[in-house]
């Protein structure tokens, strides 16, 4: 059948079978279905869904749209944790090096910005000279040592999210559970891991804003592990307000390896040592959560863990200045400085909105099309919760001089409540699927 004819029964609520997906999938690919029809592909599958099997079905065809690997012949639990994106979140830098001193081989295949949500590949961009395209010689040598690799898709490798994700951020299309569970088990399994910690953002500043759609998708992708034979353990983790204090590109990486040193915000070190607690967990190496975090934190304490990662970026052919302040990297200075209107608690905010102002400063993509600004961002400077005097610090926004700010700066005040009194305090760490509540 023609593409028209799969959008049009999917558009009424019909079912596709597995080989129509596949015929999607692979016209698209290999671009004989235009962007066009498959955007009405995806709006449709937004509005109307995918059963069980039409997501499996999505996930293998998007898996087997290229090369997929055996990594069977190296040593060691190959582990990958994947986060459904937020504000801030640059977990995954600390993480990789925290989990390959631990002794986890982490394949990871990573994407770029999503609608307001930062992207991996594009924060390791921003460091000069490292490679985010896949190279299978480089990926498996990086994998036996330092144990771990970052890289995104390549014209071999899982093609087809590599193009859909690229179509889903500029359709409005990215907070539709079957789409995201496709995207990124397509990615890991294809990548060759054992098996992956999900890290699912729920709040104001993720694409799950509550509980109930977060379970939602943590049961999809629980399921489609399971028929693939590969464990997939999922944690839910509170993203209504920015993780750690840098919200940008460089600015992120600056953060992560001062983590790596011992420092960083504490949100940031909690969440990240939980997920890797759950990898070691998964992969044989902790026996406890308990045991995981006191491993994870010792990698951190010895300085292993930073050694790791830097391993890890040379081996990319990153350049940074490890000794220098900010690692020698090209961040934007303050251009306008948000402060506390009055004396009163700072009592929410619409994490998305402040993603969205990052976007705005050049630092995410409106269109397909368009190239990032490493330099610009926000450093987040108070949290839920405080009580702040009148003129307290609440962000900074990093542009280049000349830029104008104002509209940002607009954006990010009204993304902030305030109140005159404290609410209760939210932990980061929401729970595990399926013990969450």
């Amino acid at each position: 059948m023609s593409a028209l004819e799969l959008v049009e029964r999917k558009k009424r609520g019909g079912s596709l079978s597995r080989s129509e997906i596949s015929s999607l999938v692979d016209g698209f690919t290999r671009g004989h279905i235009p962007d066009y029809q498959m955007a009405a592909f995806l709006m449709a599958v937004w509005f109307r869904g995918l059963d069980a099997g039409e997501t499996l079905a999505l996930t293998e065809s998007m898996m087997r749209s290229g090369r997929v690997l055996d990594l069977a012949r190296i040593p060691g639990p190959k582990i990958d944790k994947h986060s459904t994106g937020g504000v801030g979140d640059k977990v995954s830098l600390p993480l990789i090096g925290i989990a390959m001193a631990c002794g986890v081989r982490v394949p990871m295949l990573s994407g770029r910005a999503l609608g307001h949500t930062g992207g991996t590949l594009d924060k390791l961009e921003s460091i000069p000279g490292y490679v985010t395209a896949f190279d299978a010689e480089r990926y498996e040598r990086l994998l036996r040592h330092p144990g771990g690799t970052i890289v995104g898709q390549s014209d071999d490798l899982v093609p087809a999210d590599r193009d859909l994700y690229a179509l889903r951020d500029v359709t409005a299309t990215v907070d539709c559970v079957p789409l995201i569970v496709a995207s990124i088990l397509s990615k890991k399994f294809a990548a060759g891991v054992d098996g992956v910690v999900l890290d699912v953002k729920v709040g104001s500043g993720a694409f799950m804003r509550d509980m109930e759609q977060a379970r939602e998708l943590a049961r999809a992708l629980v399921a489609v592990g399971a028929a693939f034979g590969r464990p997939v353990s999922v944690l839910f983790t509170r993203m209504d307000e920015p993780l750690g204090e840098a919200v940008g590109n460089a600015v992120e990486v600056v953060e992560a390896v001062e983590f790596l040193r011992g420092g960083g915000p504490e949100d940031l070190r909690e969440v990240t040592f939980v997920l890797v607690a759950e990898m070691l967990r998964m992969g044989g190496l902790a026996a406890s959560a308990e045991e995981g975090v006191s491993k994870a934190r010792a990698a951190c304490g010895d300085g292993s863990a930073l050694a790791c990662f830097r391993a890890l970026v040379e081996g990319h052919g990153g350049r940074l200045d490890w000794d220098a302040p900010g690692c020698g990297l090209d961040v934007a200075p303050v251009a306008a400085s948000l402060t506390a209107p009055r004396r009163a608690s700072l009592a929410a905010v619409d994490g998305r909105q402040l993603g969205l102002a990052v976007v705005d400063l050049g630092g995410g993509r409106k269109r397909k099309q368009d190239l990032i600004d490493a330099r610009v961002g926000l450093r987040w400077r108070a949290r839920i919760g405080d009580v702040l005097e009148a003129g307290a610090p609440v962000a900074d926004i990093l542009a280049p001089p000349g830029m104008a700010v104002d509209a940002v700066r607009r954006r990010v005040e009204a993304a902030l409540t305030w109140s005159d009194a404290a609410p209760p305090g939210a932990a980061r760490v929401l729970g595990r699927y399926p013990d969450a509540g």
